[in-house]
């Protein structure tokens, strides 16, 4: 049998050839492991925002049982309940670290003017005057609810337990409370927040956004 010639020029091509493949599939490769890169991060992306616009607020809470949703100031620090009365609670920070003002959040019953009456007494005036003199209140429409708030001055006979804490009493000269009674259809909920007078008047307009955007849920 006659041995196959290969020419030089016909040796050159067929090595040119099979050095050309391993390089083919290696960019094959790299282009289609680009491709599922890309692909991987156009479907996680959209996952990923839906993701953060789902999550809550870290100031957020609800009141009514979830049906009534607040957003707390981003200063504002939610901290576990002094009092197992209270259901959520927010330290806010004041000048010093002894000038912190606290607001309380939980539900209660009585009517509005006996709340507001109660805490009228939970405050005395230097002068011996009836607190209520010193007091305003004003109604709001918010999210279906009538809103009270009350605001309130004086030395403050503060019970950071709560009733059931052993009754101790601490009076807080120059404190004052913007409080506010939530009407809603499962009930009366009280957001009360107090501390030292500057500390309040600092925070004040944040109490009042906040309850301002007080939405229903599904709203």
């Amino acid at each position: 049998m006659n041995a196959l010639v290969v020419s030089p020029r016909h040796r050159m091509l067929a090595c040119g050839l099979a050095a050309s493949r391993p390089l083919g599939r290696r960019i094959v490769r790299a282009v289609a492991g680009a491709v599922i890169a890309l692909s991987a991060c156009l479907l996680v992306a959209p996952r990923d925002a839906r993701a953060q616009a789902a999550a809550p607020a870290a100031g957020a809470f609800t009141i009514a049982d979830g049906g009534l949703s607040l957003e707390a100031p981003q200063a504002w620090k939610q901290v576990p309940p002094k009092s197992r009365i209270v259901d959520a609670e927010f330290q806010i920070p004041g000048a010093g670290p002894d000038d912190a003002g606290r607001m309380t959040v939980m539900g209660a019953g009585g009517t509005v003017e006996m709340n507001i009456d109660r805490w009228y007494g939970q405050f005395t005036q230097p002068d011996g005057s009836a607190t209520k003199d010193h007091a305003t209140t004003k109604a709001l429409k918010i999210a279906g609810c009538q809103v009270t708030i009350v605001d309130v001055a004086g030395t403050y006979k503060d019970m950071p337990g709560g009733p059931f804490a052993g009754g101790q009493t601490i009076q807080r000269p120059g404190y004052r409370m913007l409080a506010a009674i939530v009407e809603s259809k499962g009930g009366n909920y009280f957001l009360k927040f107090y501390g030292p007078a500057a500390t309040v008047a600092a925070h004040a307009d944040g109490f009042m956004k906040m309850l301002e955007g007080m939405v229903a849920k599904g709203n």
